[in-house]
């Protein structure tokens, strides 16, 4: 059906123009630090933590209404706040009015994202791990298109351009000398901002004829465990599955979130230089998002439940090999830095897939919204508590530490929720699909 392809690609582009909102923002966070020198390095840590919050605290509410009244009208209001909360960011004298703006792009950024994954949840029920991996990579990879300009333009480093376009390289030679911070964020807001609110058009939710479809019936493996029934968000609620897999979504998350807010911060105590840092930011956002679309994959033969397991007991082991091996080298430190993005970011395919697994794809959207509100919870403990653990001890070994443990506990909590029967409702019995996707 050529019109869930179209869907999949306005979502992906929507996707990729807000994985700057997050994964960019350690090397802004740098130029705006040494701008403002009396800002509190915690204050900054603190921007990230309440731009996280916001982006996953309110998806229970749009999600609820994405899934009743369709995408676009939300991803266009998305766009419109993406594009003045980062535009404006640049432009905040205050690190109280950062610290808004930064908030606003998040609400903005979590009616994208809670638009775009609900794609994946409603109009691919045969690939649901595989297209969840591709759309979650747009956010965790998209930001690696722009790093490297970013990058170029905050240290006004030389920038060279193919020579196809080598008629623009006078002008481009002319911004890098006089670009700042602020000129960054004015154009990459103001872009990001057109780029979504023009994809968001072409959205809506899959009519009652697309079920009846051949590709809505496609087999899948048995070893995918997944539910007839259709569970709201309350009825959800009322389930144990739920809670354990949030639980389970904190301890995995904290880890590679902390790595992400506090990249610049913990490679300037290894001693990483600049440069490195920039690549292993931009290896680390392309690593991440192959990482959601193989796991995602996978999920889809081998069941949500072990290709969770697997991945969450490396990812101890990955934060931990860069607390070791990734300060002992720029090489190291991007090698280590890939590893670990390559593994966390299965979970943001898997997470999404099993909760429309468990409780179906009528109120996905809604339904993981609920489950996205753990990213916020993490996001206090990766910014700014890791941030006062730091100031405490003088160094970053007790928070990863603590991070490879609840990495650990995480991998132990899947394998509780996958000796469990799948959750139900009590006015019926639970029934297991295995020839067809529903």
């Amino acid at each position: 059906m050529k019109k869930r392809w179209i869907q999949f690609v306005c979502a992906l582009v929507c996707m990729i123009m807000i994985a700057n909102l997050q994964y960019a923002w350690t090397l802004f966070s740098k130029s705006i630090s040494a701008a403002h020198k009396d800002w509190a390095k915690e204050g900054l840590a603190l921007a990230a933590s309440l731009f996280l919050v916001f982006e996953t605290w309110v998806t229970p509410v749009e999600g609820w209404l994405i899934d009743r009244l369709g995408p676009r009208i939300f991803l266009t209001i998305g766009g419109l706040l993406v594009g003045f909360g980062w535009t404006f960011m640049g432009y905040a004298d205050t690190l109280l009015r950062l610290q808004i703006y930064y908030s606003i792009a998040g609400i903005g950024a979590a009616f994208i994202y809670s638009g775009s994954v609900a794609t994946a949840l409603k109009w691919f029920p045969d690939k649901r791990g595989a297209v969840s991996g591709f759309i979650t990579a747009g956010f965790g990879a998209g930001a690696a298109l722009f790093i490297p300009f970013i990058g170029f333009f905050l240290n006004a480093s030389p920038l060279h351009l193919w020579p196809v376009f080598s008629f623009l390289q006078p002008l481009v030679d002319h911004m890098v000398k006089t670009s700042n911070y602020h000129t960054v964020f004015f154009y990459t807001g103001i872009g990001q901002g057109l780029l979504i609110i023009l994809a968001a058009q072409f959205l809506h939710n899959p009519g009652p004829d697309f079920h009846v479809s051949p590709a809505a019936k496609k087999p899948v493996s048995p070893k995918v465990r997944r539910n007839t029934q259709q569970f709201d968000s309350l009825q959800m609620l009322q389930t144990p599955h739920f809670y354990l897999l949030f639980l389970s979504f904190v301890m995995i998350n904290t880890g590679g979130s902390m790595v992400t807010i506090q990249t610049a911060q913990v490679a300037d105590f290894f001693k990483i230089s600049a440069g490195a840092v920039t690549a292993a930011i931009a290896v680390g956002r392309l690593s991440n998002g192959a990482g959601r679309i193989f796991w995602g994959w996978i999920s889809d033969r081998i069941g949500r439940e072990m290709a969770m397991l697997i991945p969450y007991i490396l990812q101890a082991f990955s934060l931990i090999a860069v607390l070791l091996v990734g300060r002992t080298s720029g090489k190291a430190f991007t090698i280590s830095l890939m590893v670990l993005y390559f593994i966390w970011g299965s979970m943001f395919a898997l997470f999404p897939a099993i909760i429309g697994d468990y409780y179906g794809a009528s109120n996905a959207t809604s339904n993981y919204g609920f489950l996205y509100m753990a990213k916020g919870v993490a996001a206090i403990m990766a910014g700014w508590v890791a941030g006062l653990f730091f100031k405490k001890f003088g160094n970053w070994n007790t928070v990863f530490y603590c991070a490879a443990v609840m990495a650990f506990l995480g991998a132990l909590i899947i394998l509780v929720v996958r000796a469990m029967p799948l959750p139900t409702r009590a006015e019926v019995e639970p029934a297991l699909v295995t020839a067809k996707a529903g």
